[in-house]
């Protein structure tokens, strides 16, 4: 297995020339997230809004307040289904770079290639239970919820290798469980490459987040690495 420096100096050279494109590939899904909680957020404010002028007119308007307890609820469910289905494509286009099967990166295209068919519904499950999951060991203690989530990091990548061998792929749960197995005595091997990121953070929350504009797609395609040379000592 590779050390943490040699796989953060695979995706440095990687991303050798195609830092402008990674960076948009990373930024047109944030653009999209935020536009569609928006869609979200401002009923909420706006019944706000409407309560407080009601409110002040002696009168509590229950119809308009009425149901917006589940905005939030269903915002962050929303973020969480989307932020994977973009995730999973950005992640699986690194991938094929490292593999050599392509050249180059196509923002838009890439970004929106896990929306398809079959692929979108079995990420989106994979969403819900990877996080599921890992909150049921994080109410027994936070360090357990923090390790399954290591345990289950790479099913996106199997799944997606599965995608290429079989017509149909495996099954959320299988490719869960598949990353369980393979990240045996690896958990910590990912932890401590999470860890040597950590000046990096710092740097780019002192540059008011816009540092993360490079530090996203940096750590990606070495997460990516990651799956890869695990995959080739599995």
């Amino acid at each position: 297995m590779k050390t943490s420096k040699e796989l953060k100096q695979e995706a440095r050279m990687i991303l050798q020339g195609r830092w402008g494109k990674a960076v948009l590939l990373n930024v047109i899904p944030s653009l999209i997230i935020i536009g569609f909680s928006l869609v979200f957020i401002v009923p909420v404010v706006v019944s706000q809004v409407i309560t407080v002028m009601s409110m002040n007119n002696g009168y509590y308007d229950y119809a308009a307040t009425a149901g917006t307890g589940n905005y939030g609820t269903v915002s962050s469910f929303f973020s969480m289904v989307v932020g994977a289905l973009f995730t999973s494509g950005i992640s699986w286009t690194y991938l094929d770079l490292i593999r050599g099967t392509r050249s180059e990166i196509s923002p838009l295209k890439d970004a929106l290639r896990a929306f398809n068919g079959k692929t979108l519904v079995t990420v989106a499950i994979l969403a819900v239970l990877v996080n599921l999951f890992s909150g049921l060991w994080g109410l027994l203690l936070i360090i357990p919820g923090i390790v399954k989530s290591y345990s289950y990091s790479q099913s996106y990548y199997i799944y997606y290798d599965s995608t290429l061998n079989e017509k149909e792929g495996l099954s959320a749960l299988d490719a869960i469980t598949a990353s369980r197995k393979m990240m045996n005595g690896y958990k910590g091997k990912l932890f401590l490459l999470d860890l040597s990121f950590i000046g990096w953070h710092i740097l780019s929350i002192a540059t008011l987040g816009l540092g993360y504009l490079w530090l996203s797609p940096y750590i990606q395609v070495t997460k990516s690495a990651f799956y890869e040379n695990l995959a080739k000592n599995d």
